[in-house]
């Protein structure tokens, strides 16, 4: 079950793609995509029943979750992605937060920000909240508070980001500088979050190819981590981390991303983005 959201932009409604590949209407039975026990248990029914509106295919996909309440992620938590930057092995998840307001359709374009020159790819797992996590006791209460997984794609200007101020936040938060979905997979459907594959390819030229396996903190580290700084609520993304391949860590010349590139990236089993670059 993959839960979408499709239509023009500002007016999609949110679907769910069944086992036999149909496009089914959500708008009678959710308000938002949430992968809350609640939500996922009534769209379920909902499927079972075969009382859902059949949408037309083909048409535009939205982010799955339009306005994340937040969007929190973790730098540097692939040891390869790491070293090929030059940083150092964090002790703890290096934390960050993007705005929801950089969150776009998979398929959208992605602006170069005005007078960057060092716009850079970053495709990771994205971990999608199901129940709030506050205080959390274990990595395994980490995991049973995780509602779904999707694919994320964390644009970042390195310029901004490392030379201009000393924080991350100018290079992360740039409009459209995070593509989401196709979809969101609920969690229980997904048989092992930490050996999935990852792979980014600029203008057809493979750039990452990753496994999950590989992060310092797992997936279960991370939300129980996070609930110790923040209350995570449902709705709420993390972003997991890259692995190695990115411009920034290349040799001079670097390949940093410029208008007209394109961008294709997924994870495996949780769908594919691609994204055409412009100038903003």
């Amino acid at each position: 079950m993959r839960l979408l959201r499709v239509g023009p932009t500002g007016a999609e409604r949110p679907a769910v793609l069944d086992d036999d590949e149909r496009l089914l209407d959500l708008s009678g039975v959710v308000g938002n995509l949430a992968p809350t026990p609640e939500n996922l248990r009534a769209i379920r029914e909902a499927v079972t029943g075969g009382r859902l509106p059949l949408l037309e295919s083909g048409q535009r996909v939205g982010a799955p979750l339009p306005r994340p309440g937040k969007i929190v992620c973790i730098g540097l938590n692939y040891r390869d992605h790491a070293a090929e930057t030059g940083a150092t092995i964090p002790a703890e998840p290096v934390v960050f937060l993007k705005a929801p307001h950089t969150v776009v359709g998979p398929h959208d374009t992605v602006l170069v920000p005005r007078g960057s020159v060092k716009t850079d790819w970053e495709v990771e797992l994205a971990v999608v909240i199901g129940r709030t996590a506050r205080y959390l006791d274990s990595t395994q209460e980490a995991l049973a508070c995780v509602g779904g997984y999707a694919v994320s794609h964390d644009v970042s200007e390195r310029e901004f980001q490392l030379e201009r101020g000393g924080t991350w936040d100018k290079g992360k938060n740039c409009e459209t500088f995070n593509p989401f979905g196709p979809w969101i997979v609920p969690a229980d459907e997904v048989p092992d979050p930490q050996n999935l594959s990852l792979k980014l390819w600029v203008n057809g030229e493979l750039r990452q190819d990753g496994k999950t396996s590989d992060m310092i903190f797992g997936i279960g580290e991370i939300v129980h981590y996070l609930s110790r700084f923040m209350v995570l609520e449902p709705g709420d993304v993390i972003n997991t981390g890259t692995p190695a391949g990115v411009a920034l860590g290349q040799p001079d010349p670097k390949p940093y991303l410029r208008a007209g590139d394109v961008v294709e990236l997924e994870v495996e089993g949780l769908g594919r983005q691609r994204q055409v670059l412009e100038q903003a």
